[in-house]
């Protein structure tokens, strides 16, 4: 018998810190090789930390909640036998220390890597076959597995047979316009935290009824969010231009393809019809996409002839900016699958840090929260943010008669240094057009 401590690895995202969340094992616990024991919150994203050991757990050495450097010991496994490896590629030589984590990079100095086993359909007592992350997912959004109708290999549930049996209903609500009146927002407080104390709130005043203040730590996510918004905010000079839309068609445009064969196992919101003409929009106006650069030799501004969409995501766990790669290639079908798969991973937490990257142009969904406009922060890297207000029913003048339209308003802010209020002005105007009359997009 031996004891053996695993040390908080390196997931392969470069980052030198994180938290731990939540333990998925307890002292004398049987664990084997893959078996999740903690989920942990990095700078960009909740990662799953499999087990390295197949054994007994000793010690949880760390406590939920707390913030370790990587290669701080967390738990201790008590077992017969050190842990399988089989050989992988170098590790980059300027990488100093760090643990090996079974599926993700290692530190200089490692030169094998556990492979993570691929992940077993489980059966349950009443016959259904769904991998845990399918049933993770099921527990989410209140499905029954046992009602799902199976299209996997060997009646096996997936993960479109989960979205379609919960009636394709908002499992983020940055992603759709919700039915009118059906806003809400709450925030769920941790197991460890006292009663009234949301997550990240310090526990000093706990148990002082009369505390009139809270400390909130700024940690993971909201760490980094907030320190590139002070970045964007404090070096990109801002400008916002708006226009009220009549959105009518756009409303029933969305209701006809909710109706469609076609989009049967799609969920389908204004947004998707946003995303396509933010997209219609770049093409005709580039500078929008392109990014101010500052080399050695001087200032440069980076035109990109390809859009990688982000949509800006007010996640539990602070700001998220996932984007699509390279949405202008995406028929509208498309488009809508990949929102649809950006939602269900943002809902998991489990956006990785790539999708997170490169992106050119985001929209925010400001109308999910009631808001009519806004003006947003630009996301660095980037030259433009597209703020979308809630859609409600106004009284527009059409043909000379006042009528109830369904009305919107399309906000921008825009980097000055990239682009004139010329260039931001026509952009915005192109999105309009778009929301007026999708037929435009027909071209």
């Amino acid at each position: 018998m031996s004891t053996q401590n695993f040390n908080l690895p390196d997931v392969g995202e470069g980052l030198t810190e994180a938290e731990i969340v939540t333990w998925k094992v307890a002292p004398g616990d049987d664990v084997a090789i893959n078996d999740v024991i903690c989920e942990i919150e990095t700078a960009k994203s909740l990662v799953e930390l499999p087990s390295p050991y197949a054994g007994v757990v000793g010690d949880l050495l760390v406590g939920e909640g707390t913030t370790v450097e990587v290669g701080t010991p967390i738990i201790s496994f008590v077992s017969d036998a050190a842990p399988a490896a089989v050989p992988q590629p170098a590790a980059p030589a300027e990488e100093a220390g760090g643990s090996v984590l079974v599926g993700y990079g290692t530190g200089a100095g490692a030169t094998s890597r556990r492979t993570r086993a691929a992940v077993r359909p489980v059966r349950s007592s009443v016959g259904v076959i769904a991998k845990p992350p399918i049933r993770k997912l099921a527990r989410d959004l209140n499905v029954d597995l046992s009602s799902v109708s199976p299209t996997g290999a060997d009646g096996e549930v997936t993960r479109d047979d989960v979205v379609k049996q919960a009636s394709q209903a908002s499992v983020f609500r940055n992603i759709e316009t919700p039915e009118w009146g059906a806003v809400r927002e709450e925030t769920v407080a941790p197991k460890s935290a006292p009663v009234g104390l949301a997550r990240g709130v310090a526990a000093s005043a706990a148990h002082d009824s009369d505390a009139r203040t809270e400390s909130i730590p700024v940690k993971g996510v909201r760490k980094v969010s907030a320190s590139a918004m002070v970045q964007s905010a404090y070096t990109a000079p801002h400008v916002t231009v708006w226009k009220e839309v009549d959105a009518t068609r756009t409303m029933e445009l969305v209701k006809r393809l909710k109706t469609s064969p076609d989009y049967a196992d799609i969920k389908v919101s204004p947004l998707l019809i946003v995303a396509r003409a933010v997209i219609w929009a770049v093409r005709r106006n580039p500078m929008v996409n392109a990014a101010w650069v500052e080399t050695e030799g001087g200032a440069e501004i980076s035109v990109r002839h390809y859009v990688n969409l982000g949509i800006a995501a007010a996640t539990p766990r602070g700001l998220l900016v996932p984007n699509i790669k390279d949405a202008q290639d995406l028929n509208m079908r498309e488009l809508a699958r990949a929102l649809n798969r950006l939602t269900l991973t943002a809902r998991e937490g489990k956006t990785p840090p790539a999708d997170q990257q490169g992106g050119t142009i985001t929209i925010t969904n400001i109308g999910v929260f009631g808001m009519d406009a806004g003006t947003p922060i630009i996301n660095p890297g980037e030259a433009g943010i597209v703020a979308m207000g809630t859609i409600s029913q106004k009284p527009w003048v059409v043909d000379g008669e006042v009528r109830p339209r369904f009305v919107t308003t399309v906000a921008g802010s825009f980097d000055h240094r990239v682009i004139d209020g010329d260039g931001m002005s026509r952009f915005i105007a192109d999105v309009a057009s778009i929301l007026e009359e999708p037929a435009l997009l027909v071209d």
